[in-house]
């Protein structure tokens, strides 16, 4: 895979596109490839030194020049024999460098970005849908993992870093794909990982409390969100922003955007506005007016989320030049993304939802809709993830609280923390709701099932489509929705 992807620059062709940087030694060499882990390096490749929150990529330099690396980019010159590129911050040039390398794909396709807090996953898969039935060649990066056409790859983060990307976008290039969607996580725009790329639109879905383990406030996290925006400055008017002016946020994008802007909303005025929404456990039905005119669209998911979802896609493929029925068939044509609100059927008389709801706002989203259609009881089955935002934890118990019949506090993916104690500091949000603590996960999905009656709703949130526990360093093998299935046969269940 690397022989097609790489293209071959010498290093003073790389050095075009950083500013300011300097060198010793040879810069006619040829470089092949470019890696930021030394143990991933193969001949030919440019090493990127990059200090990290625990490493430090110099102390591997020498690892990677044994391992056939040519050349290395460093923040500080290094005792080794080989050209190097030193410059001030490894991490936020290594995706010039990398686009550089590839002959910088993002331009010879059209790359849409969407980040937000929450919908991020169902955007990217629906604006890809848009533009499938639109007849164009399709690729998607995202947190469900890559696909290039009709290939599918599996994704470690929502955003891969800057070398990764800029490979699998020259590889769609290559492949012939004509539009690729990315989501774009806040911390890929801080660290600088779409460094590179040329979007030429991107999409605003929400802000809600999230990863303030990294940002230090809310402040800084929309800051960061807003960096996708403020970078599109390009091509000017021909780059369009597509925005919730329904959050509070949208007032700052505005201010920082300097392409065409359209918003879309169900309560504040925007230029594509929902009315007449009607939601039901089959999905979402409601009226789109926009340019003087209005539009019925149906969408399979439940939820006024799923409004949202919907708006902000339906938005981009209108203002992109797609044609109204091609745009509405597609909404009506996706019958879901996986692990958001997705059902899990088991031949059980009740319902059971997976969903990757993983902040107070997501899991509110997920358990009111819910809510609207359960005749009986709902019980919902979350954690909180080790290693991250701790102050959320009681927030997502105050909020599956208002919505709940009843709780069982469990595993998410503790990761190095300890998972009692995550428990622990979940536990003071829980607010006048009957509530049950099984640590193992497995476990706690069993007793959900084993309770739930006729009527009754199960959701099942914070993992949606992952199928894998982090518990300490090591990744197990586990799948909410195929828990549910076994669970469900164990007490005597059968599919029809």
């Amino acid at each position: 895979m690397t022989e097609l992807l790489s293209t071959k620059k010498n290093l003073a062709e790389l050095m075009k596109v950083i500013k300011g940087a300097e060198v010793h030694g040879d810069t006619s060499i040829t470089i092949t490839g470019i890696a930021l882990d030394s143990r991933q390096i193969i001949p030919g490749d440019i090493y990127v030194c990059i200090p990290g929150f625990s490493l430090d990529g110099h102390d591997f330099a020498e690892s990677a020049i044994k391992a056939g690396a040519r050349a290395l980019v460093v923040e500080r010159y290094l005792p080794l024999d080989v050209p190097q590129l030193k410059v001030e911050d490894t991490r936020k040039i290594v995706g010039y460098l990398a686009a550089e390398l590839y002959n910088y794909p993002s331009q010879q396709l059209t790359l849409v970005g969407v980040t937000g807090t929450n919908g991020k996953t169902t955007v990217t898969h629906l604006v890809e849908e848009i533009a499938r039935h639109g007849g164009k060649k399709t690729g998607i990066i995202g947190t469900l993992g890559t696909k290039i056409a009709d290939k599918e790859l599996p994704g470690q983060h929502t955003t891969p870093e800057s070398t990764d990307i800029q490979k699998v976008l020259h590889e769609m290039v290559q492949g012939g794909v004509e539009m690729a969607v990315m989501e774009v996580s806040s911390h890929a725009l801080d660290l600088g990982r779409v460094n590179g790329c040329e979007f030429e639109s991107a999409i605003f879905t929400n802000l809600s409390q999230d990863h303030l383990d990294y940002h230090k406030d809310m402040d800084e996290y929309l800051k960061a969100k807003a960096l996708l925006f403020s970078g599109m400055d390009k091509n000017g008017e021909k780059q369009l922003a597509v925005i919730n002016a329904d959050d509070p946020a949208c007032d700052y994008l505005k201010k920082v955007t300097p392409c065409s802007i359209v918003t879309y909303a169900i309560d504040s005025k925007a230029d594509f506005k929902a009315k007449n929404i009607h939601l039901s456990d089959k999905g979402v039905e409601f009226e789109i007016s926009f340019k003087e005119k209005s539009a019925k669209v149906f969408y399979r998911t439940p939820g006024k989320f799923s409004v949202y979802n919907a708006m902000a896609a339906f938005a981009w493929g209108i203002m992109s030049g797609y044609a109204e029925d091609e745009v509405i068939g597609a909404l009506e044509s996706i019958r879901g993304v996986p692990g958001r609100f997705e059902s899990v059927w088991g031949g059980q008389p009740f319902l059971v939802i997976v969903d990757y709801a993983h902040t107070p706002d997501g899991l509110e989203n997920v358990l009111s809709t819910a809510r609207e259609f359960t005749n009986g009881k709902l019980y919902t089955v979350f954690g909180c993830g080790g290693d991250r935002d701790k102050k959320k934890r009681p927030l997502m118990a105050e909020a599956a609280s208002r919505w709940s019949d009843y709780l069982i506090v469990t595993s998410d993916n503790p990761r190095t923390e300890d998972p009692h104690s995550i428990i622990q500091d979940i536990l003071p949000g829980i607010n006048e709701v009957d509530y049950t603590v099984i640590e193992d996960r497995r476990s706690a999905i069993n007793h959900a099932c084993k309770t739930a009656a006729a009527g009754d709703t199960i959701v099942i949130a914070g993992k949606g489509h992952e199928d894998y526990q982090i518990i300490g360093k090591t990744k197990i093998h586990f799948d909410d929705r195929e828990e549910v299935r076994k669970a469900l046969r164990g007490i005597g269940y059968v599919e029809k």
